[in-house]
């Protein structure tokens, strides 16, 4: 069962980073602690707690305040001390089972999803985005917590910051605030109470110290910003690998709707150039698909992804392909034979989406979550446009015509064979 309550250390003055509270940093476009407690937010916990000092609690206050989040601010008047005693600042307000993480800490959605279940130290054995040097080991035990600190020689997994705890966790605290006089650090508890360890292993997560690792934060966010299950051969092994560098450069300068706005123009430009220059329109044409990729991912990495921006986004592509191919073909043939050809091909690049759209309209299931062949099937947008390209670098008759009936022959029999898998699964599934 997932904690309702999430407990977020931050009381650190953040000297490392120009003294600014790190929980309020934006990372791509959001705060730290306004992506934690969204992430939270959507696996189950209801309740915050946020212990702070009071240098930063007017801005902490505020800005809980402005988003409206069901929290409540517990204040350190000792920052200094270690972040053990904050955690037993919070005693008074938790009981039961809870969330413990930290405010310099970003998570992916995959991460917390995965961690909101785990119990105790949720651990990572496969970290791929923190600087191991300075990251906390932990020697784990039996499935517990054995050592745990950053000067660890041997070591079985990293210390993610992120915990799920039960009250009794303040017992060992109040044992430590007599020995210590409220001076150690979480580490000691941890080890203290021999947690046991939850391993999360090689999603993405980070923690944030300096002006470095806010760039790292970022561009790890897009990264795993990516849709991955609609995406075509040719979207996988080329068009990601570059719009993901793309959008690592403007998450923090250009939002989504704006690059959509872009994109759809740069689409329909190179539709245009196909009455001047189809070798240019071609070219064109591929790094708008390229770019294309890029709204979603500053979408997903700036949180701000909506069904929506989704659908307008899905319409404008439409509106793409079918100016481009009808200039094409105005453009470059003559014969009414392949005006019908030509005819083909635009119905059936509208139809391959339409055909996966229509399946999630009737049974609100994604077609290739469902239908994992489904993706295997050649034919999908980023295909396409990369087939076009490549028919354009030589634009004779021949080769023109040749595209046309490819399209309209991959696009056609593509929507057919989804027909057929979809007919064969709805008759196979009762829950559908």
């Amino acid at each position: 069962m997932v904690p309702k309550t999430a407990v977020v250390l931050a009381a650190g003055l953040g000297t490392r980073l120009g003294g600014k509270p790190k929980g309020l940093l934006r990372i791509a476009g959001r705060e730290i602690l306004y992506r934690t407690i969204t992430l939270l937010q959507r696996n189950g916990v209801k309740k915050f707690v946020v212990v702070t000092n009071e240098r930063y609690a007017p801005l902490y206050r505020g800005f809980l305040e402005k988003h409206g989040f069901d929290a409540e601010l517990v204040i350190n008047p000792e920052p200094e001390k270690g972040n053990g005693h904050s955690l037993h600042l919070a005693g008074e307000k938790v009981s039961g089972r809870f969330v413990l993480v930290m405010s310099d800490h970003v998570y992916s959605e995959a991460f917390v999803e995965r961690a909101v279940k785990g119990k105790g130290l949720i651990a990572d054995r496969k970290p791929g985005w923190v600087d191991i040097d300075e990251a906390t080991k932990v020697k784990v035990k039996n499935g517990r917590v054995e050592h745990i600190g950053k000067n660890l020689k041997e070591w079985d997994a990293v210390d993610t910051g992120f915990f799920v705890l039960d009250d009794g966790i303040f017992a060992v605290t109040s044992a430590l605030e007599e020995e210590r006089d409220g001076d150690y650090a979480l580490s000691e508890v941890v080890e203290r109470a021999k947690l046991p360890v939850t391993f999360v292993d090689g999603l993405a997560w980070t923690d944030v110290d300096t002006l470095e690792d806010v760039k790292r934060a970022g561009k790890m966010l897009v990264k795993t910003a990516v849709k991955g299950t609609g995406d075509g051969f040719v979207s996988r092994h080329l068009n990601r690998k570059i719009s993901t560098e793309i959008s690592s450069l403007l998450v923090e300068r250009v939002s989504p709707n704006a690059m959509t706005a872009f994109t759809f123009l740069l689409g329909l430009l190179s539709a245009i150039l196909t009455l001047v220059s189809p070798l240019l329109a071609g070219i064109l044409y591929q790094v708008s698909s390229i770019l294309d990729g890029v709204d979603g991912e500053l979408a997903r990495a700036q949180m701000r992804a909506s069904k929506l921006g989704g659908y307008v986004d899905s319409l404008l592509d439409r509106y793409v392909d079918g100016s481009f191919l009808a200039f094409l073909a105005y453009s470059t043939l003559r014969e009414p034979l392949w005006y019908a050809v030509a005819l083909l091909a635009l119905l059936g690049s509208v139809m391959v989406s339409y055909s996966t759209e229509r399946f999630k309209g009737a049974f609100c299931r994604d077609a290739y979550s469902e239908i994992p062949a489904l993706r295997k099937l050649p034919g999908k947008r980023d295909e396409r446009v990369f087939i076009t390209m490549l028919f354009l670098l030589y634009p004779v008759q021949t080769s023109i015509k040749a595209l046309f009936l490819l399209l309209a022959l991959i696009t056609n029999l593509r929507v057919a064979i989804t027909a057929y898998f979809i007919s064969k699964k709805v008759s196979q599934s009762k829950t559908i």
